[in-house]
C-alpha cells in the first residue's frame, strides 16, 4: 500500500526554518565560543601548528612533492633580534601601533586604488595576517574576510601588541615550508635569531608579501631594493626605539 507523502504546509514549513535557525545559532554560538578560548590560551601559550602549516602538509601529500614538510621552531620574543620586529613592522604595516588590528585608512586607499585602476592590493595588518595565519585558509572570499576580520578584533582585545608581534614574527612564512623566525634564521643563515643582523632582518622581511617567489636565499634585484627601503623606513620609525613602552 502506497504512502501518501504530507502536504508540506506553511506551518510546517515555519516550523522546520525555526529549527534550522537554532541549529545555525548553536553552532555559532559554539564556534564563538571556541574561538574565544583558542584566543585566551595563545595569549600565553605558544601555537604548537597553525591553519596555514596543516594546509601545506596536506596539499603536500595529495601532489605527492617531496620536500613538503614543515619547518617550525617557537622563539620567545626576548631570543629575537629586536631589529627584525622593526622591520617587519615596516614592511608590512607601519600604523601597527596606531590601529586596532583593522587600518581603515590603509582599506580606504585600496579600495581607492581599485576604483582608479583596477588593482585590488593587499590592505592586511599584521594582526589580520596572524589570524588568519593561525585559524583559518588561504584564498579570497567575503566569508573568510568577515572571520578574519572577527578574529582579529577579538586577538587586538586579548593580547597586547608585543604579543601579536612575537606570534607574527613565529608563523609568518618566510620561504616554502619554512615559518617563522627561528627555522627561517637556521635554514638561511645558520644561525640563531638573536643573532641576525640588521641587512639579514631587513632580507627576511622583504619577502614576507609572497615568500614562496621572492627568495632570501636568491634575493632578486626587486628583493634587494625592497631590503634597502625597509632599512631606511626602519630608521624612520626610530629603529629599536620604535619598541619602547610596547607591551
Amino acid at each position: 500500500m502506497a504512502i501518501t507523502p504530507r502536504p508540506v504546509t506553511r506551518a510546517r514549513l515555519v516550523r522546520l526554518a525555526r529549527r534550522t535557525a537554532r541549529v545555525v545559532a548553536a553552532g555559532a554560538c559554539v564556534a564563538m565560543a571556541a574561538s574565544v578560548l583558542a584566543v585566551v590560551a595563545l595569549r600565553w601559550v605558544s601555537p604548537p601548528t597553525t591553519a596555514f602549516m596543516l594546509q601545506h602538509q596536506i596539499e603536500g601529500w595529495r601532489s605527492g612533492v617531496a620536500g613538503s614538510s614543515v619547518r617550525y621552531q617557537w622563539v620567545d620574543w626576548a631570543d629575537i633580534n629586536p631589529e627584525l620586529a622593526v622591520a617587519v613592522v615596516a614592511a608590512e604595516d607601519q600604523r601597527f601601533r596606531q590601529h586596532h588590528g583593522l587600518d581603515f585608512d590603509a582599506i580606504s586607499d585600496a579600495l581607492e586604488e581599485r576604483r582608479r585602476d583596477g588593482r585590488l592590493r593587499g590592505a592586511s595588518t599584521i594582526s589580520q595576517q596572524v589570524a588568519k595565519n593561525l585559524f583559518l585558509w588561504s584564498g579570497q572570499s567575503w566569508l573568510r574576510k568577515g572571520i578574519e576580520s572577527y578574529l582579529t578584533v577579538l586577538i587586538e582585545l586579548v593580547w597586547s601588541k608585543r604579543r601579536v608581534l612575537e606570534v607574527y614574527l613565529n608563523v609568518a612564512e618566510f620561504g616554502n615550508g619554512v615559518y617563522g623566525v627561528g627555522a627561517a634564521s637556521h635554514q638561511f643563515f645558520a644561525r640563531e635569531p638573536a643573532r641576525l643582523g640588521r641587512e639579514q632582518v631587513a632580507l627576511l622581511a622583504a619577502v614576507l608579501p609572497s615568500p614562496k617567489r621572492l627568495l632570501v636565499a636568491r634575493p632578486s634585484a626587486y628583493v634587494r631594493s625592497r631590503q634597502e627601503w625597509i632599512l631606511s623606513q626602519m630608521e624612520q620609525l626610530g629603529g629599536i626605539g620604535y619598541l619602547d613602552g610596547l607591551r
